[in-house]
């Protein structure tokens, strides 16, 4: 099928017209006390980073805040233990651009950060974070940029909170059979999961 696509910024901006004037006055530069009080509620973000082998996005979580204030300019965020892919980290420790949103359950609202990150393993910033006796093995230091609320359409368009589509949907183990062409993963995949969960959380 052929497309044309669109190549110039002004082309763009022909076809959507100039943003209204609340889009661009709701951004800060730093913490207000409400986006404040709204990041510190939420526990669930997706980080966003890019790096010389591409983009990646992360979904981040915790239980309770899933960052920390250090101050109104710069946030911290733990790195738990993971799959040790390291997709994030290494495009952090490449190129500190990073984007977060924010998300709160129930809540058509979402805030994005934008800004710079950078990774550190020192001591007492990993203390700050103990849980159950374990510290994370980095922090992810974010310098922001920009805060902002996102428009809530598209969370209304999709009914996030409202639904629950998951019945029939193939497992993790089902996919990674089927990419590993059924050398990994599967049904025992999936029940050795929620026990191995549970020990590394934290």
């Amino acid at each position: 099928m052929r497309m044309d696509f669109i190549e110039d910024i002004a082309a763009l901006e022909a076809l959507y017209g100039t943003p209204g004037q609340p889009s661009l006055r709701k951004v800060a530069d730093h913490l207000t006390p409400l986006y404040r009080r709204w990041i510190m509620a939420a526990r669930f973000a997706v980080l966003t980073t890019v790096g010389p082998a591409g983009t990646d996005g992360s979904p981040r979580g915790d239980d309770g805040p899933v960052v920390t204030e250090l101050d109104p300019k710069t946030l911290a965020m733990p790195d738990w233990r993971g799959n040790n892919r390291l997709d994030s980290l290494r495009n952090i420790v490449s190129d500190g651009r990073v984007s977060l949103m924010f998300m709160v359950p129930g809540s058509n609202t979402v805030v994005r950060v934008n800004g710079t990150a950078r990774l550190t393993a020192d001591s007492a910033l990993r203390a700050r974070f103990e849980r159950r006796g374990r510290q994370p093995a980095t922090v992810i230091v974010i310098r922001i940029a920009e805060v902002y609320t996102q428009c809530a359409r598209a969370v209304i368009r999709a009914g996030l909170w409202s639904r629950d589509d998951a019945e029939g949907l193939p497992s993790a183990g089902d996919i990674l059979a089927e990419v590993s062409k059924g050398e990994e993963g599967g049904a025992a995949y999936d029940a050795a999961w929620p026990a191995r969960a549970a020990k590394t959380k934290w």
